[in-house]
């Protein structure tokens, strides 16, 4: 993401409580908490103040946050504190993720693939697959149409940017913070 980006999230988060940073889990994220069957290693892209990293470390699984803001990775440490959950917090930027190496059986992304531009995708897709394993679950939830600021990925960008190493298993519309938007559910080969 491009330093003007990083800026303004770092004083939405510095000022005010996002629209998106709600503490809501939204359902897609608590199936596939709940229904998983085995504690597994999960990966939380963009995680913003740790609301989906908690929910998964409450549910048994091994978090790793990572967010580009230092602000919001410090309200994620302080609500995983207060709910007495564990969760490695950390930040960085998603399209360089080198300090990672452990393999990941699930990975979240909630809202950050769609503001990368080109080369970050690109380099988000080439770490997405280093960190994962043949059946590692990825589910993202992506803008598929330009907000205000101009982020939005479309359907056969995103598979385009994930193959060959992810296979799409489903894709559903969502409205999710009422954006015309979609949920990708994706095996990695």
């Amino acid at each position: 993401m491009t330093s003007v980006y990083k800026w303004m999230y770092d004083l939405t988060y510095r000022f005010s409580k996002p629209r998106w940073d709600s503490d809501n889990v939204p359902p897609e994220v608590a199936s596939l908490a709940e229904h998983d069957g085995e504690r597994r290693r999960a990966l939380d892209l963009g995680c913003g103040t740790g609301t989906h990293s908690i929910y998964l470390a409450q549910h048994g699984f091994t978090v790793v946050g990572v967010d580009f803001s230092p602000i919001a990775i410090e309200r994620a440490r302080d609500k995983a504190r207060q709910a007495g959950i564990a969760v490695d917090f950390r930040i960085g930027d998603v399209t360089r993720l080198e300090f990672l190496r452990e393999p990941f059986e699930v990975v979240l992304d909630i809202g950050c693939f769609h503001g990368l531009d080109t080369a970050g995708r690109a380099h988000y897709a080439g770490n997405l697959a280093r960190l994962t394993q043949p059946g590692s679950v990825f589910l993202l939830w992506a803008i598929d149409r330009p907000s205000v600021f101009g982020v939005a990925v479309t359907r056969e960008e995103v598979q385009q940017y994930l193959a060959p190493h992810f296979v799409a298993c489903r894709i559903k519309p969502s409205l999710l913070h009422r954006r015309a938007s979609t949920w990708y559910w994706f095996s990695r080969q």
